[in-house]
């Protein structure tokens, strides 16, 4: 039986469709990769809705952080869980991939409506607002889980060793030292008792769901190499870059170019052409794997392959989320455990802080008028309590305006 959590969740269960229909409208107005949509679900869920509270939404950031996969998709999908069930985070998943996958298939058939000045700035006002976005979740959440000066050195510490380490693995241990000089510094911080989530997977569900991941990840390659269906070898591509992936969305850029480039299934050029294509949708940059599977040489290919990626790059992080879920929240009420995610939500926090700055802002922010734009949906969010939705409309007809008078 399922306790609903007190403070955390919803008083009532919800419905799939209920789920399905918040997602896709997140589907189709989250641009600007994974850190930008974890502020985008923040402000929906936690802000707006109040399914969570803050401690347990930078908790769940935590754990999705800490695992292989896409962290936006699994937070998602971990909400849509704890509100309705498996079906609610099929739901999730399902409203918050297919807009983007289907826009991709369509430019991987070529239509690419989006040339021209027009196009180009309606883009660059997409980027921007996903700058105000992720600064409005560095700020709220950084109000709430960094209020002393410890954590608040935790998460500069983890954001500066983010800004200048050149490993992948950057971010993972920022997340680790974070947790380390929680456990040793913040065990004195006193906490609330009564905050206990509860997802509905049982913990043999949980340990199912970890034997599967394994066994797919050692059994497919086996598979591919004594004569299985060359659609198996394909699986195996994508399920191996999902379940290698650490440390954000971008990381499974080399994974897939070494798998599906370098294998000379997809040229240099229209992978790249379709991974230009993936930074200018909405929704997980994971999405990428629908065009890759609508262009790849191998069967099966179009609209089928595109099915078959999607469903082979999402699988391994929602399995490996399944089988974590059971037995996080037993270990986060122990004292120990309590101190260390203090150190994690704070080193988070330092994560979206250097985010804020790169890529997110480097890539986004050019010009003084860029800048106005950005300032614009900072403050229609966090004073003017704006919809999203109304803040991506006004700055995205700003990078139009500037698109065309340069």
């Amino acid at each position: 039986m399922t306790i609903v959590p007190r403070g955390v969740g919803p008083e009532r269960p919800g419905s799939a469709l209920e789920v399905l229909l918040i997602f896709l409208r997140l589907g189709v107005t989250c641009f600007g990769g994974p850190i930008a949509h974890i502020g985008y679900f923040r402000d929906e869920f936690v802000v707006r809705r109040r399914w969570l509270n803050e401690r347990a939404y930078a908790d769940l950031v935590g754990l999705c952080q800490f695992l292989p996969g896409p962290a936006s998709s699994q937070v998602g999908f971990s909400i849509g869980l704890m509100r309705a069930g498996y079906a609610g985070g099929l739901a999730a998943w399902a409203g918050f991939t297919l807009p983007s996958a289907l826009i991709l298939v369509l430019f991987a058939y070529g239509a690419n409506a989006l040339a021209g000045p027009t196009g180009a700035g309606l883009l660059h006002g997409l980027k921007l607002v996903a700058v105000a976005i992720v600064a409005q979740a560095v700020w709220g959440m950084a109000r709430t889980l960094c209020p002393d000066r410890t954590r608040a050195s935790i998460a500069v510490t983890a954001a500066l060793i983010v800004l200048f380490a050149i490993s992948p693995l950057a971010q993972i241990a920022a997340i680790v030292l974070g947790g380390l000089a929680g456990l040793w510094l913040c065990r004195s911080v006193q906490t609330s008792d009564g905050e206990h989530i509860t997802v509905p997977v049982s913990h043999r569900a949980g340990i199912v769901a970890l034997a599967l991941f394994l066994a797919l990840l050692f059994g497919l390659p086996v598979l591919a190499c004594h004569g299985a269906p060359e659609g198996v070898s394909l699986f195996d591509a994508f399920y191996r870059s999902g379940a290698l992936v650490f440390g954000g969305g971008h990381v499974v850029l080399p994974l897939l170019h070494e798998a599906f480039v370098t294998s000379g299934w997809v040229s240099d050029d229209t992978f790249l052409a379709g991974y230009g294509a993936a930074q200018a949708v909405p929704g997980p940059l994971f999405t990428f794997a629908a065009y890759l599977g609508a262009v790849v040489g191998q069967s099966p290919h179009g609209v089928a392959g595109a099915a078959f990626g999607l469903f082979g790059i999402f699988l391994p992080g929602i399995l490996v989320l399944i089988g974590a879920l059971p037995f996080w929240d037993t270990f986060r009420s122990q004292r120990a455990v309590q101190a260390t995610m203090r150190g994690v939500n704070a080193a988070v926090v330092g994560l979206l802080g250097a985010a804020l700055y790169t890529p997110v802002w480097t890539s986004a922010v050019r010009s003084a008028a860029d800048f106005g734009i950005v300032l614009v949906g900072f403050v229609l969010l966090t004073v003017w309590r704006a919809p999203p939705l109304v803040v991506v409309g006004i700055s995205a007809l700003g990078g139009v305006v500037i698109g065309q008078a340069a």
